[in-house]
């Protein structure tokens, strides 16, 4: 009986995906999952996923069944992600996902034990089975992912996941606006600072509000680019960053953090030290693409 009804469900959806296919999908939201935030977490790796799931109406963003999908399917591209094999030709580790290799991805559910997948279904198929339930036309428009090993022992620097989605007061990673940010730390007492939990608590609120900064503002570049110090990271006043930094521009908060916390060595000029932003994505819920959906990046790791 189980297994008629699973077999229907999947022609139900199929017959109603094509009869809805063709309406607009403008409503959803941002999703992300984060597996492993990286430097002083666990072994120090990077795994995380951000996508953007679509449906018609903000009703149906707004519906568990919905919310409970673009969890899923977030955990699935997070899961199933590759740390970049050309790194030295596409020095970057936010990578765009295939959506057409993702619909063919078996879901792994995000509360599901680790190795279980949900009656075998495939992304594709759980966002048709949805359809057939929800009756509005659903889609996967974007993903984007990063994946990083743990750093060598001997290395004094690490990378970190800065994520923060905003617009829904139910679930912390669903939203309107959202941003996968990837902070870059290197200093030689990095191991010994990190030990420390009062420098790893005031470095998280640091990273927070990083992210927190680029959702906030209409942030698309790390550094200025043309005539629009608005939206570029480094120029904004950093707002969203309280106590004695709070209005700085984020730039000089990042310099002066830096030195206050002695990730700075005098002696060592002629390798960078301190933090940067690398890279980061910040998507809103139906924006224009392809445009604004390109990953900033500003120096090479």
């Amino acid at each position: 009986a189980l297994a008629w009804i699973q077999k229907d469900l999947a022609k139900t959806g199929a017959k109603k995906a094509a009869k809805v296919g063709g309406r607009e999908t403008k409503e959803g939201l941002i999703g992300i999952s984060l597996l492993a935030s990286g430097y002083g977490e666990g072994v120090g790796g990077v795994r995380a996923a951000m996508i953007e799931l679509n449906c018609e109406t903000d009703f149906v963003g707004r519906n568990e069944l919905f919310g409970k999908l673009a969890s899923d399917i977030a955990h699935t591209v997070a899961f199933h992600a590759e740390a970049p094999s050309d790194f030295q030709e596409n020095p970057s580790l936010l990578r765009q996902c295939s959506i057409d290799a993702l619909l063919d991805t078996p879901l792994m559910p995000k509360n599901v034990s680790l190795g279980a997948t949900e009656n075998g279904s495939s992304v594709g198929s759980a966002i048709r089975d949805s359809i057939a339930k929800l009756g509005e036309n659903l889609s996967l428009r974007r993903a984007v992912s990063v994946v990083l090993p743990s750093p060598p022992e001997a290395i004094q620097a690490g990378l970190r996941v800065a994520p923060y989605v905003h617009g829904t007061a139910s679930d912390p990673w669903l939203g309107r606006i959202g941003t996968l940010a990837l902070v870059y730390i290197k200093s030689p007492r990095l191991k010994e600072l990190y030990a420390n939990d009062d420098f790893r608590e005031a470095f998280g609120k640091l990273e927070r509000a990083l992210a927190r900064q680029i959702v906030g503002f209409e942030t698309k570049s790390i550094r200025l680019v043309g005539s629009r110090p608005e939206t570029a990271l480094y120029e904004q006043p950093f707002t969203l960053l309280p106590g004695e930094f709070n209005g700085k521009p984020v730039k000089n908060v990042l310099e002066e953090w830096a030195l206050q916390k002695g990730l700075i060595d005098n002696a060592k000029t002629d390798e960078y030290q301190g933090i940067a932003l690398s890279e980061f994505a910040r998507w809103s819920v139906g924006q224009d693409l392809p445009s604004d959906h390109i990953v900033s990046s500003e120096f090479s790791l």
